[in-house]
């Protein structure tokens, strides 16, 4: 019987989705998704064969990954989703074709620990890899957020996130000696607050 969307590609980030319908992770193998929360963005990489890691700080939601690995794809050992935090990846430099990085960004503390997230996942990452990027931005509604200081802003919706804007993604992607395989694109949601995908390849 033929498999409905649902069970493809589980509840993805329509971005992500995006550039899987693109063909831009095909020759990927390894993948981690750091920040997996419960998976929904590992469905269509557990059913086709990669091989899938994940870390997330809160257990519960490893426990429900490591089920859904299991359902999914029961070669796929469990023991690669593991609870931890962004910042402290516990891989080695290079292991990764691709790290997804899916509205986690933005609950950095501050500066440095926004930087520490960054650059652990850009770490992992091997050369010619891809980072895949969602996060909070205030691109589009730069007068309606309210500074709190180290980089975090009370939005519009009443919650309190760090924010980058289009200058920064820039910044860090020079000095990351990343490059842009997308456009930075942004998604305003009624002024409320905004979601901005930026996509690195590393050189």
């Amino acid at each position: 019987m033929q498999q409905n969307l649902q069970d493809q590609f589980g509840n993805i980030d329509i971005y992500l989705f995006d550039q899987l319908l693109k063909g831009r992770f095909d020759n990927c193998n390894k993948i981690l998704d750091a920040g997996c929360g419960g998976g929904r963005n590992l469905v269509y990489f557990l059913n086709n064969g990669f091989e899938v890691y994940g870390i997330d700080p809160n257990p519960q939601a490893i426990e429900t990954v490591k089920d859904l690995s299991k359902n999914l794809a029961p070669d796929n050992p469990i023991s690669n989703f593991r609870v931890t935090t962004t910042e402290e990846l516990p891989f080695d430099d290079g292991s990764f074709d691709l790290v997804i990085s899916s509205a986690v960004l933005h609950f950095a503390n501050n500066e440095t620990h926004f930087d520490d997230m960054l650059r652990s996942m850009w770490r992992v990452l091997k050369p010619g890899g891809y980072l895949f990027a969602r996060l909070a931005s205030d691109i589009g509604i730069e007068e309606l957020v309210q500074s709190r200081g180290n980089g975090r802003y009370l939005l519009p919706d009443g919650s309190e996130r760090f924010l980058v804007n289009q200058q920064t993604l820039f910044n860090y992607t020079r000095g990351l000696n990343g490059q842009l395989y997308e456009p930075i694109k942004t998604t305003n949601v009624q002024n409320l607050r905004c979601m901005t995908t930026w996509c690195l390849q590393k050189l």
